[in-house]
């Protein structure tokens, strides 16, 4: 009996599915980094005992923290300039609600004073 020898083969391995996938997780990881555009001050959240869905595009959001320092859409305000933000954005659309987030060790007297 004879046994012919095959020529071996290298592995193909290909290229273009691999340029897919790239292009695929270029797209993925792009679309995820806009997703989160808020800019948020880091605070320790109190818990909350009842659970309501707003709609985020028309909240008003005052970040206050431990220092009693208060930021509205990222940027630092004092107590003038709030009250000037928060009329002229009732002023535009009546329906805002406005949120007052502050950290679980604010001493109240910052949270009371800018409402």
């Amino acid at each position: 009996m004879i046994r012919l020898k095959r020529a071996k083969r290298k592995p193909i391995i290909p290229m273009s599915s691999m340029s897919d996938i790239g292009f695929l997780l270029l797209i993925f990881i792009m679309l995820i980094s806009l997703i989160n555009q808020r800019h948020e001050v880091k605070i320790e959240y109190c818990e909350a005992k009842e659970l309501e869905r707003t709609q985020d595009a028309e909240n008003l959001e005052i970040w206050i923290e431990r220092t009693g320092a208060i930021s509205v859409d990222g940027s630092l305000v004092d107590g003038g300039e709030l009250e000037l933000v928060v009329a002229g954005r009732l002023a535009e659309k009546p329906g805002t609600r406005v949120h007052v987030i502050a950290d679980r060790n604010t001493p109240y007297r910052y949270v009371n004073s800018t409402v």
